[in-house]
């Protein structure tokens, strides 16, 4: 029997509401709003792309685990729920962040640009860059989920 992943996803994300960030780098605050800003902007920019989305609303959802090492803690927690693509996206959405500001060597920068998924990440640096809003506009964590449930049945269907 295939485990649904949803309920164990709100889990991980509602507590964010309370995991605040440098205001340094994200003004916008919590990191649950980032989230939702970044899937809100990832929704626009690839609207039927499931593994897209998800990466989008959950590359940031480690922080509540381990704010030292998010992005390893979070594909810790994702193991075996996530597709090879989600995985492979939230798993170097900050290395794109080096590659995008020069700081990212030789090997990890080849290693990042011979990925099929180059592109995606280099568009997921963008929206997690973009959504950074104060007082911005977004939905909550239950209709982001009802989203991609709908985009998930629409998909099998």
């Amino acid at each position: 029997e295939v485990i649904d992943p949803f309920p164990f996803f709100r889990m991980l994300l509602l507590p964010l509401e309370t995991v605040r960030q440098s205001s340094k780098y994200h003004p916008e605050g919590d990191v649950l709003y980032h989230l939702l800003q970044v899937f809100e902007l990832a929704k626009d920019a690839r609207p039927y792309d499931e593994e897209f989305l998800l990466a989008a609303l959950l590359h940031d959802v480690g922080k509540g685990i381990d704010p030292f090492d998010h992005v390893g803690a979070a594909m810790q927690a994702l193991d075996g729920l996530i597709t090879e693509r989600t995985s492979f996206l939230i798993e170097n959405h900050m290395l794109a962040l080096e590659y995008k500001n020069g700081t990212l060597g030789a090997k990890g920068r080849l290693r990042l640009e011979h990925s099929p998924d180059f592109e995606d990440l280099m568009l997921l640096r963008e929206l997690d860059s973009g959504g950074r809003v104060p007082a911005a506009v977004g939905g909550s964590v239950d209709e982001a989920l009802e989203d991609l449930r709908e985009l998930q049945r629409e998909n099998e269907g």
